[in-house]
C-alpha cells in the first residue's frame, strides 16, 4: 500500500474522518459553544492552534521517548503539552479579547480535556506519520473541527429564528442537528481511499 500524501491526509481528516462528525470526538465543545457563530469560529481556531502545537510536540516527544525506550511516558507527556498549549491560548485570548474570553467561558480551559486534541497526538503516533503528514493531520483535524462548529453554529442561529415545536427546542434539536450533520459527513467516507 502506497503511503498517504499530506494532501490526502488533509482532505480525509477535514471531511471523511472529521473528528467531531465521523469519530465523535470533541462533542462537549461542539454542543456547548456552537450556539452562536461569534463563539464557534474562535473556539475552532483556538482548538486548531492547540492541535497543531500538540502534534508538533507529540512528534518530537515520540522520537525522544522512542530513542530513550520510555514509550510508556507518551500519554502523560502528551497531556502535559496539551495543557501548556491551552494555558498559552487562554492567556493570549484573555489579554487581547476579554469579551471573547468571557463568551467562551468554561469551554476554553476544557480544550485541555478535549479528546479530539489528544486523539490527534495518539492517532498520528499509532499511524506512524512523518513530520509533514503529522502537520497535515493536525491542521486537517483542526479545520474539520472548526468546520463542524461553524456549520452547527450557523444552523442553530438560523433555527433560533424559526418556529420550532416546544418538544424539540434546545438540546433535542441540537442532537438532531448533530445527527443529521454526521450523516451528511458520512457521505464522504469513500473519499479517503
Amino acid at each position: 500500500m502506497a503511503p498517504e500524501s499530506a494532501l490526502q491526509i488533509l482532505a480525509a481528516t477535514i471531511l471523511a474522518n472529521n473528528f467531531v462528525l465521523a469519530m465523535f470526538l470533541g462533542l462537549c465543545p461542539f454542543l456547548g459553544v456552537s450556539g452562536r457563530l461569534e463563539t464557534a469560529f474562535p473556539m475552532g481556531l483556538a482548538t486548531t492552534f492547540v492541535m497543531l502545537i500538540a502534534s508538533l510536540c507529540a512528534y518530537g516527544l515520540n522520537l525522544v521517548l522512542g530513542a530513550l525506550h520510555l514509550e510508556f511516558l507518551r500519554l502523560i507527556s502528551y497531556i502535559a503539552v496539551i495543557a501548556s498549549a491551552v494555558q498559552l491560548v487562554e492567556m493570549v485570548i484573555k489579554k487581547y479579547s476579554p469579551a471573547l474570553f468571557r463568551a467562551l467561558g468554561i469551554y476554553l480551559p476544557l480544550i485541555t480535556t478535549n479528546c479530539a486534541v489528544l486523539g490527534v497526538a495518539l492517532f498520528q503516533t499509532a499511524r506512524e506519520y512523518d513530520f509533514v503528514q503529522s502537520i497535515a493531520f493536525s491542521f486537517g483535524g483542526g479545520a474539520g473541527f472548526t468546520l463542524a462548529l461553524v456549520l452547527m453554529g450557523g444552523l442553530r442561529e438560523r433555527l433560533a429564528l424559526a418556529n420550532v415545536p416546544a418538544v424539540v427546542q434546545g438540546v433535542p434539536l441540537a442532537l438532531i442537528l448533530a445527527g443529521l450533520l454526521s450523516l451528511a459527513f458520512m457521505g464522504f467516507a469513500g473519499l479517503g481511499g
